[in-house]
């Protein structure tokens, strides 16, 4: 289960776009910092009634998102969805809102200089105008 703002949140919002987390290891306070679209892009195909493709939106895998890094996937195989706890810090409405966000998230936190992180590369191209200010 996901939390945000200390309530269990479960709700797809149309408004956002996605959101930025912390994963924490519940036995070693270790965190993982990351991002997460609610949505994902998805094209239906010409079909006897549709002439042309039309591209619409479908709902993520976000409620069973553990983050994209490796050795937390492994570790969540080994231990187990109880030993870790999921926050959402900050639900966003653009992508690049979601990306600005945990870059200063990841960048606050020094996640690449601390041992207490899984972080392992921080990535960002953000455009101002991706941001709403």
């Amino acid at each position: 289960m996901w939390t945000y703002n200390d309530n269990e949140y479960d709700e797809t919002p149309e408004e956002y776009q996605g959101f930025v987390y912390v994963i924490t290891e519940l036995d070693t306070d270790k965190k993982y910092i990351g991002k997460k679209f609610f949505w994902k892009p998805k094209t239906l195909p010409i079909t006897k009634k549709r002439k042309r493709r039309v591209k619409t939106r479908v709902e993520s895998d976000w409620r069973k998102y553990y983050g994209s890094s490796k050795e937390v996937q492994q570790l969540l195989e080994m231990k187990g969805s109880d030993n870790f706890k999921r926050v959402i810090l900050r639900l966003c409405k653009t992508k690049g809102e979601c990306s600005y966000y945990e870059a200063k998230y990841q960048f606050d936190n020094d996640v690449l200089l601390r041992d207490d992180y899984y972080n392992e590369f921080i990535g960002c191209k953000i455009h101002s105008k991706h941001i709403k200010k």
